[in-house]
Parts: C-alpha cells; sequence; structure tokens
C-alpha cells in the first residue's frame, strides 16, 4: 500500500477500546493494518482485527506510514517521547492520536524527527467491539492538525465514518472538558436513577430508563442546537 493511491500502511498504538475499533474502520475504508500493540485481552483484537500481527510499540512504529496513537491521556506525553528516544518516528510519517484534550503539540517529539501530526478524536463512548462502527457513522469528530495537512486529517475523519469538525489548538482543552461533562455526567445521572428505580422496586431498571432517558437527551439536543421540536414542554410531571 503506497500513498500514491491514498490506501495507507496503518500501525495502532493502543489496544484498549479506541484502538481496534478504529483501526477496523480505517480497514473498511481501504487501508493495510500492519501491526497492532499488544493489549490486555489480545483474542479481542485478533477478532476484530483477523490476521494483523500484534507487535511492540517500536515496530508498529517501522512498519507504518499511519500510526494511530489510541492510548490512556496519562500515557500519550511519554510514549510519544519514549518512541522519539529510540528513534522510532520517521520523516514524512503521519501520527493520529485520539485523545480529545491535545492538539498536535503532544506530538512535537515526533514532528522533530520529521513526522508529520494529527489529532482527531471521534465523538463517541467507545465499547471496543464491532458496536463502534455503527456508531461512527453517526458521530462528529475534532479534528486539529497544521493546514497544510488539515485536508488529510479531515478525509481520515470522513473514513472513520464521521463528520468532522476543525477545533483549533487552544480550544481542545475547552473541547474536552464539554466531552467529559456529557458523558461523566450522563453516567453518573443515569446511574443514579437505576438505583433509585431498583429501590422502588423496578425490575430492569435500565430497560426501564432507556426510552425515557433516549427521549430526554434528544430534546436536550435540540435545544442546544436551535431546533427544539417542544418548545412548550415543561417537566415529565406534567
Amino acid at each position: 500500500m503506497s500513498r500514491r493511491d491514498g490506501r495507507l500502511g496503518v500501525g495502532i498504538i493502543g489496544a484498549g477500546r479506541v484502538g481496534p475499533s478504529v483501526g477496523a474502520a480505517l480497514a473498511g475504508a481501504g487501508h493495510a493494518l500492519v501491526g497492532i500493540t499488544h493489549g490486555s485481552d489480545d483474542e479481542r483484537i485478533a477478532g476484530m482485527l483477523p490476521g494483523v500481527p500484534i507487535l511492540d510499540a517500536v515496530e508498529v512504529v517501522r512498519r507504518a506510514e499511519l500510526v494511530v496513537v489510541a492510548v490512556p491521556r496519562d500515557e500519550l506525553v511519554g510514549l510519544v517521547a519514549g518512541l522519539a528516544d529510540v528513534d522510532a518516528w520517521q520523516p514524512g510519517q503521519l501520527v493520529l492520536h485520539t485523545d480529545a484534550a491535545h492538539g498536535i503539540g503532544v506530538l512535537g517529539p515526533a514532528v522533530a524527527m520529521g513526522a508529520i501530526p494529527l489529532a482527531v478524536h471521534p465523538a463517541i463512548s467507545f465499547t471496543g467491539t464491532s458496536m463502534d462502527l455503527r456508531a461512527l457513522k453517526d458521530a462528529y469528530a475534532a479534528v486539529t492538525a497544521p493546514a497544510a495537512v488539515l485536508p488529510i486529517a479531515q478525509a481520515l475523519a470522513v473514513e472513520l465514518g464521521c463528520e468532522p469538525v476543525v477545533v483549533a489548538e487552544e480550544d481542545r482543552a475547552a473541547y474536552a472538558e464539554g466531552i467529559e461533562t456529557a458523558t461523566e455526567f450522563s453516567r453518573s445521572i443515569v446511574g443514579q436513577a437505576a438505583t433509585l428505580l431498583t429501590r422502588a422496586g423496578i425490575p430492569n431498571p435500565g430497560s426501564f430508563l432507556s426510552a425515557l432517558v433516549h427521549s430526554t437527551v434528544e430534546q436536550a439536543l435540540s435545544v442546544a442546537g436551535g431546533t427544539d421540536p417542544f418548545p412548550s414542554a415543561g417537566t415529565i410531571a406534567e
């Protein structure tokens, strides 16, 4: 696979919930997966990415034209710098990370060795299963990249199935706070509600809440987008 036809040899660093799903989406777009790092569940990885070699991070980088770094936030800085210390990054290589809070600055050590930095965060809650591929098709992705290569980052977001939205480097922290507020608050509130319904004797509170939560969130999203379909709606009790 060469960059001449737009197809890339893709290496994945990070075998948690995000990396395998991003790899599967890019493979579905026609890219060749050249390797993924070990994870806690290599059997699951083999199911998501059959035939893809499981390698150490240095070998993944050395084989790839596009390296996707999908590791926890607290590991990202050290990983990028550590791979620079062993001269793994290559001139002209695309390096894409998926963390919400960082733009391209975190990829500085790779850039110093000639790599091209991209930050693409698909705004979904990953499960690490094939369900993610369906979710990506309805999602947006925050994209940050140097102006000259911004179209590449946007194209990769589209190949993941997402609608790309450009987020400036200086706005990534605020973006990440918004994402974390939505996800953590939602999990917390649903968990509290399910606990209260259990105490009230409601069986399967998750199923009981499903339609209510989905319809309430849809209404809230419509209001946030300025298209409230129920402008006179009040509380649930009304």
